[in-house]
């Protein structure tokens, strides 16, 4: 544990101006990222007696060890500097939102030549147009079906759209009038993007007036006596009222705004948020967080607006954002989101009418995500700790093992061998740290030599790493020396030490890890092993095992350790295998690399339609000259003995 005292900048280093801080631990990984008005305020008050801190942040600057900081020119930059900063290094003590579960997305891909309508999950993309996200994918499936009558606009994938352009045909949904069939050339490029964004216009709540224009047509054409065209006009009509109706209108038609509710207690909180979209809720999601710093109400709706309209364009940000609180530089957080949107933004709490009334209806779904994350987690929130405590009691150390990392080597009867390397903070897996190995030095059933060399392999690279940063010291400003910086920026794989080295094995294992370590210089780091016969915890240079009883919490944590680098190194090793057999004739062709194989393949789309081509139709592959055509046509006559000949002054198959 850090004394503050030794770090803390010496008066008059600290300017009293707007910027961000990071504080860092004695690894120089950045644990805390905050912003200031004035950073000499700010981060006079870390530097109190502990006893006059919150619990928590006690405890971040008690692990800290040094803290250096970046001034801007405005309270609006130093908002945006904090995001991308917490975004980048993903700090233990900020708050971090996540979702209680993966929420489906409308996307429309504009940035293809032909636009596509389909659900999507996971990070968004550039280019792309998401509306939601919506409780359940078939909501969005249902929605969709109704509006491809007046909207039909693709929603096939890559390889169904190239097959029917190769045939000619289009798919199902091209011959009842669900699809305009771009594929095929019933609408060019151009007339296809216009549906694709007509569509998005009536997804982003400009309804009425799209409604309202069909009804003319309508008319025009049945006093034309067009009446086929009106009837289609009507039933068009008819489908998009009935996709309106699926979301029910909760505020006047104009009102576009996200409302943000929170519900929270000692260690947790809920975040639910709502958007509407021409008075319709089109979208709901939900975020929980752990409570690791000592935060308001305020706070937690400051960074949950950084988090939803961090990385979002202009049109997702609405005219109003209704919370429970009001960050606590509110003209910061206002301009920011009017520079995000490009139009001015309403951020305020709702107090009468509608607005307010939907707000506790908000509320209530916070609270009862709250409750139910709550009853998810219940032994998880009270199990970690107790975990960590028994194996740090079991294998007598002086602290519970923060960071665990566990090895494990994987091979198909001594041939491909791997090793997985997995990461657990405080009782969680870090899978953004998890590392594989290729041994390549030997062949064999040999795990007690492939543990050693992993072993060594990444502790050497974690001594590189602290050789290269050495001992350092804060300049004038409080921050790491120019030289140190631009490297240090970003964590790197090998930076951080483990307080536990687990082993997937018994006694041989661990001594191999531990004689590697020895040689190396490492010894502030615990080993142990987990051998599988008998869950039998091993240490080094002791004959007996550590025997944890089997209901014991920490036992649980170390074999949830070793399953997650077992199933880590099988899928290594299964994938390097997969690579192995997955050959073609291709493979026999001389001078034919893996980016010219790529090539073909891409340009033919399969390996049978290669096979069936001319030597004058290869030819037309970039890179590809006429002898590597014909070698390659021969390589295929010899793979299949019995096919064809093939005249190679011509090209052409003989009979």
């Amino acid at each position: 544990m850090a004394d503050p005292s030794s770090y803390r900048p010496k008066p008059g280093q600290i300017p009293d101006s707007p910027g961000v801080y990071k504080f860092r631990d004695e690894h120089r990984r950045v644990i805390y990222v905050g912003k200031a008005k004035s950073l000499r305020q700010r981060l006079a008050n870390y530097f109190q007696p502990l006893v006059s801190l919150h619990p928590r942040t006690a405890s971040m600057v008690t692990t800290a060890a040094s803290v250096e900081w970046t001034v801007v020119a405005t309270e609006v930059e130093a908002l945006q500097l904090e995001y991308s900063w917490i975004k980048e290094f993903d700090p233990r003590f900020n708050v971090k939102y996540r979702d209680d579960k993966s929420y489906p997305y409308l996307a429309v891909t504009l940035d293809e030549e032909f636009p596509r309508v389909q659900v999507m999950r996971g990070a968004k993309k550039k280019g792309v147009r998401y509306f939601g996200p919506y409780a359940h994918a078939w909501a969005i499936r249902e929605t969709v079906d109704l509006m491809l009558r007046v909207f039909p606009v693709r929603t096939c994938s890559a390889g169904v759209f190239k097959n029917a352009a190769r045939t000619g045909r289009p798919c199902l949904l091209g011959y009842i009038g669900k699809c305009s069939a771009p594929c095929v050339g019933r609408v060019d490029a151009e007339d296809h993007r216009e549906l694709a964004e007509d569509f998005c216009d009536f997804m982003a709540g400009r309804t009425g007036a799209y409604i309202r224009r069909l009804e003319k047509d309508m008319q025009q054409a049945a006093e034309e006596m067009e009446y086929e065209r009106a009837a289609r006009l009507r039933d068009d009509i008819e489908a998009l009222r009935r996709a309106m109706e699926k979301s029910a209108v909760v505020l006047a038609d104009a009102t576009d705004a996200d409302l943000i509710a929170l519900a929270e207690d000692e260690l947790e909180a809920a975040v639910q948020i709502f958007h509407v979209r021409g008075g319709r809720v089109r979208g709901q999601r939900g975020w929980v967080t752990d409570k690791v710093e000592a935060v308001t109400s305020a706070d937690l709706v400051e960074h949950a607006l950084q988090q939803l309209y961090g990385e979002e364009s202009g049109d997702a940000v609405p005219k109003e954002v209704l919370v429970p609180a009001l960050p606590e530089d509110t003209a910061a957080v206002t301009a920011w989101l009017t520079g995000k949107r490009g139009a001015n933004v309403s951020l305020r709490i709702p107090q009468r009418g509608d607005k307010r009334a939907l707000m506790e209806t908000v509320q209530r779904n916070a609270q009862q995500s709250l409750v139910l994350h709550k009853t998810k987690r219940a032994s998880d929130l009270t199990t970690r700790s107790r975990a960590l405590e028994e194996i740090a009691a079991a294998l007598d150390l002086d602290s519970a093992p923060l960071r665990i990392e566990c090895f494990d080597i994987s091979h198909l009867q001594g041939e491909d061998v791997v090793a997985s390397m997995v990461v657990f903070e405080d009782g969680l897996a870090r899978k953004s740290e998890y590392r594989r190995f290729q041994i390549k030095g030997f062949e064999g059933q040999d795990d007690v030599r492939s543990m050693h060399e992993v072993i060594t392999r990444r502790f050497k690279r974690y001594l590189a790493e602290k050789e290269r940063t050495g001992e350092w010291a804060p300049d004038e400003s409080g921050a790491a020396p120019a030289e140190l910086t631009e490297e240090d920026g970003r964590p790197k794989k090998f930076a951080y030490p483990p307080q536990l080295v687990v082993v997937d094995g018994g006694q041989p294992q661990v001594a191999a890890a531990k004689r590697a370590m020895d040689e190396l210089g490492i010894d502030d780091v615990a080993v142990c092993g987990l051998a599988k016969r008998l869950e039998e915890v091993w240490l080094p240079d002791e004959d007996d095992p550590v025997v944890l009883p089997r209901s014991s919490e920490g036992l649980y944590l170390l074999q949830r350790v070793r399953d997650e680098a077992h199933r880590f190194a099988i899928r290594y090793q299964r994938s390097k295998r997969n690579k192995k057999i997955r050959s073609s004739p291709l493979d026999a062709v001389p001078g034919l690399g893996e980016t010219r194989k790529q090539a073909l393949i891409k340009h033919f789309g399969s390996v049978k339609r290669l096979r069936s081509a001319t030597i004058d139709q290869i030819c037309e592959v970039p890179g590809i000259g006429r002898k590597t055509a014909e070698t390659i046509v021969a390589a295929f006559a010899q793979a299949e003995p019995a096919a064809p000949a093939v005249n190679t002054a011509t090209g052409e198959i003989m009979e």
